[in-house]
């Protein structure tokens, strides 16, 4: 069952326009599960990645990862060690988000949380490169993912460390339907507040 996304309004609803700038383009996306929405700075959208996308990636996950404020990951990860912790394998996908001219803009990906009795529950994470911040990629990429693990047959999708103080993306999440089920006292060092709490972010995709 794919899951229904809430609108920014509240409404039950996929926020995503599907568009594009040639039907071929547009097709294309669509056989490939992608979604293509525009907006003031134009088309932006999302698609598997290939293996020659994470040369792309790997300079904004580096710069995000030494930033120290949401995730934690290895410090001393090279671009070969950290394709491993990225670019996921089957059954997982990982996701680009990209404007009309192919530059990457943001990353996520998606798969189980957990192997065998666990399996049923997906898992996500997300990467917007900052320097293509403000352009609503993270909500994209979001609903994508979203859509994606529904389809799969996941019965719910889990975050399991959300930084408390990275405030806008517990805001997105909270808008997309996760609720906070729990959150981890201290157990992030952010290099700007200290410890921090880790929240554990939950949503259902489809009915038990």
């Amino acid at each position: 069952m794919v899951p229904v996304l809430p609108a920014p309004d509240g409404r039950a609803g996929d926020t995503a326009r599907v568009v594009g700038p040639v039907q071929r383009a547009r097709d294309h996306d669509q056989r490939a599960g992608g979604a293509v929405v525009t907006g003031p700075e134009g088309a932006v959208r999302v698609r598997e990645a290939t293996y020659d996308d994470w040369s792309v990636i790997w300079p904004f996950f580096r710069r995000i990862v030494a930033d120290g404020e949401t995730y934690a990951f290895p410090e001393d990860l090279t671009e070969e060690t950290g394709r491993a912790w990225w670019m996921e394998q089957p059954p997982g996908r990982t996701f680009v988000a990209v404007d009309a001219d192919g530059t990457v803009l943001g990353s996520a990906k998606s798969g189980p949380n957990r192997p065998g009795r666990g399996s049923h529950v997906s898992t996500a994470s997300f990467m917007v490169d900052p320097d293509h911040g403000g352009r609503g990629v993270g909500r994209l990429l979001a609903e994508h993912v979203l859509r994606w693990a529904g389809e799969q047959g996941y019965a719910s999708m889990q975050f399991n460390a959300v930084v408390e103080t990275n405030t806008r993306a517990v805001a997105l999440w909270r808008s997309v339907g996760f609720e906070v089920i729990g959150t981890v006292p201290e157990a992030f060092d952010s290099a700007t507040h200290g410890r921090v709490g880790l929240h554990v972010m939950w949503r259902r995709l489809t009915q038990p």
